[in-house]
């Protein structure tokens, strides 16, 4: 437990951590690096170019310090992180190394104003928050453990079928190299694939949404190429252009808790843009399985019918469902987009809404949806990526 002088000293240095926030966490992971190369090989090296792993990272440190008197306030936040950090595979040893060089780098951008009592104040902190998440971690890791034919960290898979699905979109259909059924998995669910690009000194892991409901003998995701000058294109350029047919791929076990509630009949629906469709094709085709009588809107923007994948499976799915209404919006094409107007017709007030896409996608839809009068608990979304803050207001 900590100290109320402890926790009252945590809390008077957010003001600082807002201002300088992801300057401290740049530091910290610049001087990481230097120290222990090997973790490059866990952390995403696009995410670091891009400033978005810092910005996270600056987000959750500020939300420990405002919320040091009760930490169960970020417990969601913290089990959400500790999906990804069980799918990537990190370790209770890596927590120490990571507290290190995040005091070291508050002390360097700090300098003076970072004294003692501060320094020994976040160090007590930082060793409660760290314990939270290895105990959150290791009841994940269990459960995976003691889940039938699950594992923990690194598994190889075949790649028994590549399907270009859309002029962008490629779908890998991968089975275990060992021969053995795949572990249930709840739809909207992840995995993670870790690659040697030849001429790469590390390795390389990235997420990808499982894009079929769960089936016993294979994973199913659906990767869309980026763009070559995008620095996380490296992955999908491997997958699309070097892996083949009969190749193998290292796999984590599913993870995520962006997650459709099976056990709800009442209206949901899917709203996607691009390769956000991807947890949406487990959703869909859940529900078409599971509860073919619930009220369903699946509502899906892309910006040419070229780029729309899984058009054709979706409408297949769509007929053993009683009540289904489906839209696709070709954006380059007509000048119609996925506004309130558009919500309003299609999505029921009074059920679930699931939103996943670009984040100034994401921030439109749900910003328009609170204008129709939903609720926080209605709306669920899933970042590609390390976690931000949407702005939503306005």
């Amino acid at each position: 437990m900590l100290s109320q002088r402890t926790r009252e000293i945590v809390k008077s240095t957010a003001p600082i951590l807002a201002e300088h926030g992801t300057a401290i966490t740049s530091v910290f992971y610049r001087r990481m690096f230097e120290a222990h190369p090997e973790l490059l090989n866990i952390f995403n090296h696009a995410n670091q170019a891009k400033g978005r792993q810092q910005t996270a990272l600056a987000n959750t440190v500020y939300a420990a310090a405002v919320h040091i008197d009760n930490l169960e306030a970020i417990l969601p936040a913290v089990v959400q992180i500790s999906h990804k950090h069980v799918s990537l595979g990190i370790k209770p040893e890596h927590y120490p190394i990571v507290g290190e060089f995040l005091l070291k780098a508050i002390k360097e951008v700090l300098g003076d104003a970072a004294t003692d009592e501060i320094m020994n104040a976040w160090k007590e902190a930082y060793s409660v928050i760290a314990d939270a998440f290895i105990g959150v971690e290791a009841g994940m890791y269990k459960e995976a453990r003691e889940q039938e034919h699950s594992w923990n960290f690194f598994k190889p898979f075949i790649v028994a079928r590549k399907v270009q699905e859309s002029g962008s979109i490629i779908s890998f259909y991968l089975k275990p190299a060992d021969g053995e059924q795949v572990p249930s998995y709840q739809p909207g669910q992840y995995i993670s694939v870790r690659v040697s690009i030849p001429g790469g000194e590390y390795t390389m892991i990235r997420q990808y949404s499982l894009s079929q409901a769960a089936h016993p003998d294979e994973f199913r995701i659906s990767v869309k190429r980026e763009a070559d000058n995008d620095p996380n294109g490296r992955v999908s350029l491997f997958l699309h252009d070097e892996v083949k047919e009969g190749d193998t791929l290292e796999i984590s076990a599913p993870a995520g808790e962006f997650v459709l509630d099976t056990k709800k009949t009442t209206p949901v629906a899917f709203i996607s843009a691009g390769v956000g469709i991807t947890p949406m094709m487990s959703m869909f085709e859940t529900v078409a399985s599971l509860t073919p009588e619930r009220q369903v809107a699946f509502v899906h923007a892309a910006r040419n019918e070229k780029l729309g994948a899984f058009r054709h499976e979706i409408e297949a799915k769509a007929k053993q469902l009683s009540n289904a209404k489906l839209k696709f919006v070709y954006s380059k094409q007509k000048s119609e987009r996925i506004n309130k107007e558009l919500l309003q017709e299609y999505v029921d007030p009074s059920g679930d809404v699931y939103v996943c896409g670009p984040v100034s996608f994401m921030e439109s839809v749900i910003r328009d949806l609170k204008a129709l009068g939903f609720r926080d608990e209605q709306l669920h979304y899933e970042f590609f990526g390390p976690s931000l803050q949407l702005e939503t207001k306005g």
